[in-house]
């Protein structure tokens, strides 16, 4: 893991997410916007223009949507395609951002659901809020903070879905224990996150715009699996959506200051891949026996 501080790691975060965020709201666009020309990527623009976040959604599956809702999306997957949505559930959306994943999840749970995000970045929220406005949607609420300190009641949600946000957090535990508690038993993690076979490199690991970028907080998949088992979730699957190899190492290593690229992306190649990550809370938890408080009663 990083030796980085938690709140280093929570400022880089909050820094190139708030760029992004005011990027899209002032017409500039993002850099995803520009990849699809040749060699416009580069500067400080480029820690966002790497292949993780690129072709995620359905042709028409966003056509209804604000375009700024489409341009900010930064994640890794499309975890609305994997949640199994209802009419009438609660899903909360862990680092909503312009709010896509919100939106589209507001969609399939209809007028009786409701579909949350909690993110931390204000310049996020507002957009996120002028995209639901400008969409009509009213069955949405995006509230300020961070998702391991979730501001919603225990047992309040029927689905958690998040995309490629979970890595981003220095505290994984504490982000898996507040999905735990808000969910109602039954309720399901659904999520799309970056996940690494075996460990990243040192110098991925050590590198902060790689934070911000999806890649060094990465967890493994034997980590992944204990971590979300340690917080009581069962039933878990982790279903591998892209594997990255070395060309997509290069375009995520360019832009930072990390030496020896080539290098680095050989190692990498194979190593990183995109997934999609299923676990469901218990719909009852285990009941701890009474102690014995009688001679005989424990035979």
């Amino acid at each position: 893991m990083s030796t980085y501080a938690p709140e280093t790691i929570t400022q880089i975060v909050t820094e190139k997410y708030g760029a992004a965020a005011r990027r899209v709201r002032s017409g500039e666009g993002l850099p995803a916007d520009c990849c699809t020309s040749t060699n416009c990527c580069s500067g400080s623009a480029a820690a966002s223009c790497d292949p993780i976040s690129s072709n995620l959604y359905a042709t028409g599956q966003t056509d209804e949507l604000p375009p700024k809702a489409v341009l900010a999306s930064l994640g890794c997957g499309n975890p609305t395609a994997l949640a199994e949505l209802t009419a009438g559930q609660v899903v909360l959306d862990l680092g909503s951002g312009g709010g896509i994943d919100v939106l589209l999840s507001a969609r399939r749970v209809g007028p009786t659901g409701k579909a949350y995000g909690v993110d931390m970045t204000d310049d996020m929220l507002a957009l996120a809020r002028e995209n639901a406005a400008e969409a009509g949607v009213t069955n949405v609420e995006f509230l300020k903070g961070r998702i391991e300190a979730v501001p919603l009641p225990d047992a309040s949600v029927d689905v958690i879905i998040s995309n490629c946000v979970v890595n981003l957090s220095a505290d994984k535990p504490k982000v898996f224990a507040e999905a735990m508690r808000v969910l109602k038993p039954g309720g399901r993690l659904a999520i799309s996150d970056v996940v690494v076979n075996g460990d990243a490199p040192a110098a991925v690991r050590e590198n902060l715009a790689l934070w911000a970028g999806c890649v060094a907080g990465a967890m493994s998949e034997t980590d992944l699996r204990t971590q979300l088992a340690a917080a009581g979730f069962t039933h878990v699957e982790i279903e591998p959506t892209r594997v990255y190899d070395a060309s997509d190492a290069r375009e995520m290593l360019a832009g930072t200051d990390v030496a020896c690229i080539e290098s680095l992306a050989t190692q990498m190649d194979g190593q990183v891949f995109s997934a999609f990550i299923r676990a469901v809370k218990p719909a009852s938890l285990p009941v701890a026996k009474a102690p014995c408080c009688a001679p005989g009663c424990c035979a």
